[in-house]
């Protein structure tokens, strides 16, 4: 298998009045076409800073990204983004947050294609009936359904997620990882999250990476995670290897 994704040597360097901080220093990591990757670690070890630079949203003070062949540089539809909160324009419907983008992206297609596209991501992450509703309607899972329907709409190369599910109950984080984990498989889009629940990032994930902890962070150590696809939270659980794996990552933490 080719490697899709190569973050090579990146680092990120800000300045302060006591001279330079290293956050992020010679990260290097691949990632296969398709291939679902989390990246854990102490919070502040610099993994948000990782994935705004592979989003484009954070400058990349040494090193490179290349994602399908070509050198990242900036934002761009290519990458569907994720985010705790999903900033969600507040004047709009879910539905008209989500064509947002479509629109910008799939300028060519017709009315009604862009339509059929809109209603299809919100209908599969459940917002079926909830679709003409406006943000402040929706519960704090809702909305972060419309985010992930939103950034799947785009049919992006690649999928980054930043604690996606952090700021939601149990009960609601569990049902949003199988909607996202169900849309990845239909879709088998190259998918990038950063987490810092181990039970999250075991049920997701192909492979985990864990980051030594900043300054100065880059890749620890990387965990293969071999439990068959689909996955039933039930069946993760119960394999033989999940608290050996487990274990492993919580001593890491």
């Amino acid at each position: 298998m080719s490697n899709y994704v190569e973050l090579s040597k990146l680092s990120k360097i800000y300045p302060t009045p006591k001279g330079p901080a290293v956050i992020v220093k010679d990260f290097d990591l691949k990632i296969q076409e398709g291939e679902f990757v989390t990246l854990i670690g102490h919070s502040g070890c610099g993994k948000s800073t990782v994935l705004s630079m592979l989003a484009g949203l954070n400058d990349i003070t040494g090193g490179g990204i290349i994602l399908a062949g070509k050198e990242l540089s900036g934002a761009g539809p290519d990458r569907g983004v994720v985010f705790q909160s999903p900033s969600l324009l507040p004047w709009m419907t879910a539905f008209e947050n989500v064509m947002l983008g479509v629109d910008q992206v799939f300028y060519t297609a017709s009315n009604e294609e862009r339509r059929e596209i809109v209603e299809y991501y919100l209908t599969v992450v459940g917002l079926g009936d909830s679709m003409h509703k406006k943000p402040a309607e929706l519960s704090q899972g809702m909305r972060q359904r419309v985010g992930i329907a939103r950034a799947f709409a785009l049919k992006p190369k690649m999928l980054l997620l930043d604690e996606p599910f952090g700021m939601l109950d149990t009960l609601t984080r569990y049902e949003l990882q199988q909607v996202l984990i169900e849309l990845w498989r239909k879709n088998k889009i190259t998918a990038l999250m950063v987490t810092h629940d181990v039970d999250e990032a075991l049920f997701l994930s192909d492979r985990i990476v864990c980051m030594t902890d900043g300054p100065e962070a880059e890749v620890g150590d990387i965990l293969q995670v071999s439990f068959p696809r689909p996955r039933e939270r039930k069946a993760v659980m119960e394999h033989p290897d999940y608290y050996k794996l487990r274990e492993r990552l919580i001593e890491f933490l």
